[in-house]
């Protein structure tokens, strides 16, 4: 399966992502700019921010409350699709989903 994050500085990376990991760890294994997920995913740093392109935004879900409360604090400001990337896990149904790396 394959996600895409769109870096702020207009490049992308598309990389293999295996089911039930989360894009953070794919993501932070692979040296993706921007992802550092300081925490290893226990949704407390927001280091891990990502903005799930609109056309996704359904199927990857809403944030849990204590994952909007983490959303509230992230360095780039949160945006209406705005989702730690700790928190989403992929499945078949992700395969291709695209994210954006926002500007710290």
């Amino acid at each position: 399966m394959k996600a895409t994050w769109k870096l702020a500085d207009g490049r992308e990376m598309t990389l293999d992502v295996a089911e039930g990991q989360s894009l953070m760890e794919a993501a932070t294994q692979r040296g993706v700019p921007g992802i550092i997920g300081e925490c290893g995913g226990s949704m407390s740093c927001a280091t891990c921010h990502v903005v799930v392109d609109a056309a996704w935004a359904d199927r990857a879900g809403e944030a849990g409350p204590f994952e909007e409360d983490m959303l509230d604090i992230t360095e780039a400001g949160r945006q209406p699709t705005s989702r730690l990337s700790c928190q989403l896990k992929m499945t078949p149904e992700l395969d291709g989903i695209a994210v954006s790396v926002p500007q710290a």
